[in-house]
């Protein structure tokens, strides 16, 4: 008898940054890419930030608005995971 498992997937969110190098679309296409890697790797995406910016912070990659919302909403949906779509410094990383 083949049982059925149910399978709790880790919670994400995904951020994107929306610059002068990348339009909405292009980012648009790097977070389903992303939604679909966190996917195989046992998380499901169930939210996605992305924020339009010149130039990136270089504290925290975002704003610290948008940082704020973001932290918000992880607390709030109890998130285990918070995924860039740019790779982030060691300091950005200690930051956030």
């Amino acid at each position: 008898m083949i049982e059925k498992k149910s399978i709790d997937y880790e919670k994400a969110v995904l951020i994107g940054i929306i610059n002068k190098d990348q339009n909405e679309e292009k980012v648009k296409e790097y977070l389903d890419e992303l939604e679909f890697l966190t996917y195989t790797a046992g998380g499901e995406a169930l939210k996605r930030f992305t924020q339009r910016m010149d130039i990136p912070n270089p504290k925290t990659l975002i704003g610290t608005g948008k940082m704020e919302e973001i932290e918000k909403y992880v607390d709030e949906h109890e998130i285990g995971s918070v995924i860039f779509d740019d790779e982030l410094t060691p300091g950005q990383q200690r930051n956030i």
